[in-house]
């Protein structure tokens, strides 16, 4: 048995079922930006047997337009966020929703 905290966990499911994270560190949500930017250096595989792609973006605002980017061309894409950073999403997270791309 493993023993790993909320962010652990997250973080975990969120690298396997990924292929590409955009990232900016932002507390609490640091620690799954820093463990899924660990494992890709690392070469650990998700799901379909590949590294997902890490980048860090300089904002939020930049974290979310490269999920969404990563959405346009089919590819399944993960951010980490806290509540005033989801606040710095907002004007692309209506637009993902009136283009109704699928995200969560």
């Amino acid at each position: 048995m493993i023993t790993i905290d909320g962010n652990g966990a997250v973080a975990s499911v969120a690298f396997r079922t990924s292929e590409v994270i955009a990232i900016y560190p932002i507390t609490p949500s640091s620690t799954m930006a820093e463990q899924a930017d660990a494992w890709a250096g690392n070469g650990l595989k998700n799901v379909w047997g590949d590294t997902p792609r890490v980048v860090e973006m300089q904002s939020e605002a930049g974290a979310i337009a490269t999920v969404h980017g990563a959405l346009q061309t089919g590819a399944l894409s993960t951010s980490f966020t806290s509540s005033q950073g989801l606040l710095l999403m907002i004007p692309t997270l209506y637009k993902l929703a009136g283009e109704l791309t699928p995200f969560v």
